[in-house]
């Protein structure tokens, strides 16, 4: 062996063992516990960066662990391949997207493969392969046939001069990103899945999720948004005006209602009122984004309608409202300034009345020139409902509008079906027809898949397949039928890859045999920024494809660890902010190892990881210890026999066991990786301090060196795999199983004891650890610091907590 440390050396040869030997290509085997770890597979950008590099050690890390418990252990990897990034830079470039994403996956897959990655790529899969996405399309369809996908009219950001759809991103101050022209709201028709149909149990089964982050649960909880209200009606010159609250409590404060620019009933008025026609033209050119709203100032224009309170027959003024949206809810919202925030933004703008009618219950004063009262409380102002509570009122006004057929109770989510529809190239077509008398049916499952056009020239303005009328003919059935030439959101490929993983070679969508064997996932990682969307359609594909018959479980992934950020100088590191670190130049600079170890060590997986340049170089100093250690112990030794050690040997021995059952807790039940590490590091600290004198004194180093290498395999495992084969064994480290410590060599022979004297430490001493209490007392009395403090004193009490402390009370003789 070596006595200097060559990684490139030693990793191209671990590397070269696994390929050789298909060392992580798994196939479904029922007698043996199964364990499928997957993390968030990348979307092809060209290189990996820090954050990919942190998140994909993690997975192997916690794949390699469960392998030596000796479970059946499932890691894979894939492509996330189709987006608007590749068509961005395939016009930058002069590419077609296909060609520039098939590069950056090749690329990045020996990146991947330099790092060390335990991947079964055997089940690799690329999004934008045919025989990927042939099976979201063939899905959609039978979807369709089950009326859980249907195509509506709904409101896009319009660039009226490169005429094409702009996610909100690519508007820039109302403008489009390349045209700079005002971009417009318009409707054009979109295809929807109903997730809403979904919604309950997608939100109760958050509760099933126990080994999930309470914080990505809560971020879904509040997505999903169920509330209990109350529907109810306006009377706007005989037309009912539908509004939903869940504060039907200040019903009675209402001194206006407030309808969305695209409300047909500020449509209808704008026809004579310029002043609506110009607000509801400004509001076809600002984004409509839920997010935006919040922050946006709130305008509106008088429709000069007027709407009748159901309730006290009150007259009051109808506004058009900027912070109103027609996809949300009605349409309508019935504004309360005393008691809403934005409806007293508003109302404090334009002049509207502010009308009290919730008092707090302890009945202080409220000052409504300061801002809204929003909090519960007892009802004022409000009739025959004066005097009640908050929630004793929901119940008494919802049942007076039920009464006279004016409203009703109702649960609502905040929730919307989730919009596939793209108007962009780079994605799967959307596997509909349209016939020559404008029906509208899904492919055929034998024009399936739905190919998209591979080779194609980007202008940056309309979609290739849109451009190209050609493309879209067909046929249905012999007679002539037009393809739809939408694509996919890309959220539909990233909502069931890791069930094909299962079979990735299979024939069928799903092999239910090998999913219900693999599934549900038993270790998902990724970034906290894909909590809400990317889980959330997850889990409603899941239940998708069981109701489906493909799978049994009811949940995709059944313990998430969402990674923290890498940062630099405390920014997280980005292309944009120019404070990048390359893996691949620490990886040629340092190895793969040393770049694994230190993102593992800098901090717990959840927690954002300071990028430190002394800390790389510190990790790496610490393998160049091990690698010396073992090479200066490489002597066969003699077997160990406990009864034979000395005291030396045998605190050496325990601190390893010790070690042992730290760094399995560790990495089982806390996956706090870096406190296992920096256990480890003691351990060999404790090594390199031991002289051994004996031939025990030998065997207790070679045993401590074996269970850190065994420790270590899964953070550094072509180090490990070198080093297990330089200690004298046959067979990989990467198939022996994980190390159990030895109870017995826990036990200590003498325990430190602290001597108190009243409450106060006046000594540290030795004990034996089977000294019963009289034996502690009297070690403890005498010890010559403590006999300084009973001298012409009075002992009235001794107080002894084995293995801990002994109080000596005294007093003033």
């Amino acid at each position: 062996m070596e006595t200097q440390y060559r990684p490139e050396q030693i990793e191209a040869e671990a590397q070269a063992y696994w390929a050789q030997h298909n060392t992580f290509k798994v196939c479904e085997d029922p007698s043996r516990e199964k364990f499928y770890c997957l993390s968030m597979f990348p979307y092809p950008s060209g290189r990996l960066h820090m954050g990919h590099v942190r998140n994909y050690t993690i997975g192997d890390v916690i794949s390699r662990y469960q392998r030596m418990l000796g479970k059946n252990v499932l890691q894979p990897m894939g492509w996330d391949a189709f987006g608007l990034p590749a068509e961005n830079a395939a016009i930058q470039r002069g590419v077609a997207p296909a060609a520039w994403t098939y590069d950056n996956v090749a690329y990045m897959k020996g990146e991947l493969q330099r790092l060390g990655f335990g991947y079964d790529w055997s089940r690799e899969i690329t999004t934008c392969d045919p025989e990927y996405y042939r099976w979201e399309q063939w899905f959609f369809t039978k979807l369709y046939e089950q009326g859980l996908v249907y195509r509506k009219m709904s409101t896009v950001n319009w660039d009226p001069v490169d005429q094409t759809v702009l996610a909100n991103e690519q508007v820039i101050n109302g403008r489009g990103w390349r045209s700079d022209a005002l971009v417009e709201q318009k409707e054009i028709p979109q295809w929807f899945i109903r997730i809403t149909d979904y919604a309950e149990e997608l939100l109760n089964d958050l509760d099933q999720l126990d080994d999930w982050p309470d914080q990505v649960k809560a971020m879904q909880r509040n997505w999903i948004g169920r509330s209990e209200g109350v529907e109810l009606c306006f009377d706007v010159d005989g037309t009912p005006l539908r509004v939903y609250t869940t504060r039907p409590d200040t019903l009675f404060g209402v001194s206006y209602v407030a309808v969305a620019a695209a409300h047909p009933l500020a449509q209808q008025a704008a026809t004579d009122n310029p002043a609506l026609a110009a607000f509801i033209e400004q509001c076809s050119h600002t984004k409509t984004a839920e997010a935006d709203l919040a922050t946006m100032a709130k305008l509106g224009v008088d429709t000069g309608l007027r709407a009748r309170h159901p309730l006290t027959g009150e007259s009051v003024p109808v506004w058009a409202a900027n912070f109103v949206l027609m996809n949300y809810g009605t349409g309508a919202v019935m504004a309360v300034p005393a008691h809403d925030e934005r409806d007293w933004e508003f109302a404090q703008q334009y002049g509207l009345p502010i009308k009290q009618v919730i008092a707090p219950a302890d009945g202080s004063a409220v000052d409504l020139t300061r801002g809204a009262m929003t909090d519960k409380g007892v009802l004022v102002n409000s009739g025959d409902f004066t005097g009640l509570t908050s929630d004793a009122a929901f119940d008494a006004i919802a049942a007076r509008l039920v009464e006279q057929g004016l409203g009703e109770k109702k649960i609502n989510y905040r929730l919307r079906d989730w919009g596939v529809s793209r108007q962009r190239y780079w994605g799967a077509p959307i596997p509909m027809l349209t016939l020559e008398n404008g029906d509208i049916v899904p492919a055929p499952a034998d024009q399936l898949p739905v190919v998209l056009p591979e080779d194609v020239v980007m202008d940056g303005v309309r979609s290739p397949i849109k451009a190209d009328p050609e493309w879209a003919r067909t046929e249905f059935n012999g007679q002539p039928a037009l393809r739809e030439t939408d694509t996919f959101d890309t959220f539909m490929e990233s909502s069931w890859y890791y069930a094909r993983f299962c079979s990735a070679d299979a024939s069928t969508m799903v092999d239910p045999a090998a999913a219900n064997y693999w599934l549900p996932v038993d270790q998902y990682i990724g970034g906290i920024e894909h909590a809400i969307l990317h889980l959330l359609y997850s889990r409603f594909f899941h239940k998708l494809l069981r109701d489906t018959g493909l799978v049994d479980s009811d949940e995709p992934f059944k313990r998430l660890l969402c990674q923290g950020m890498v940062l630099k100088d405390g920014v997280k590191m980005s292309k944009s902010k120019g404070n990048t670190v390359d893996p691949q130049s620490l990886i040629d600079q340092y190895g793969a190892d040393t770049v694994r170890l230190f993102t593992m060590f800098a901090a717990p997986p959840e927690q954002s990881l300071e990028w430190s340049d002394a800390g790389v170089e510190g990790a790496n100093r610490f393998i160049k210890r091990l690698w010396r250690l073992v090479t200066e112990n490489l002597a066969p030794t003699v077997a160990l026999d406990p009864a034979a050690l000395d005291d030396a040997a045998r605190a050496l021995r325990r601190k390893t066991h010790e070690t042992l059952a730290k760094v399995s807790d560790d990495f089982g039940r806390r996956q706090t990786f870096n406190t296992a590490i920096a256990a480890v590091m003691e351990l060999i600290n404790e090594v390199a301090r031991f002289q051994p004198q004996s031939a025990q004194d030998h065997a207790v180093v070679r045993e401590a060196l074996e269970n850190t290498v065994l420790m270590l395999a899964p953070i550094v495992p072509h180090l490990c795999h070198v080093l297990w084969q330089a200690l004298g064994h046959t067979d990989a480290v990467v198939d022996q199983a994980w190390p159990q410590h030895d109870d017995s060599a826990l036990v200590k022979d003498t325990i430190e004891l602290v001597v108190q004297v009243n409450g106060k430490v006046r000594a540290r001493i030795d004990a034996p650890a089977s000294a019963d209490q009289a034996t502690l007392e009297q070690l403890a009395r005498a010890a010559p610091n403590v006999q300084r403090f009973l001298e012409d004193v009075v002992v009235r009490k001794v107080i002894v907590v084995p293995g801990k402390l002994v109080n000596i009370v005294v007093s003033a003789a």
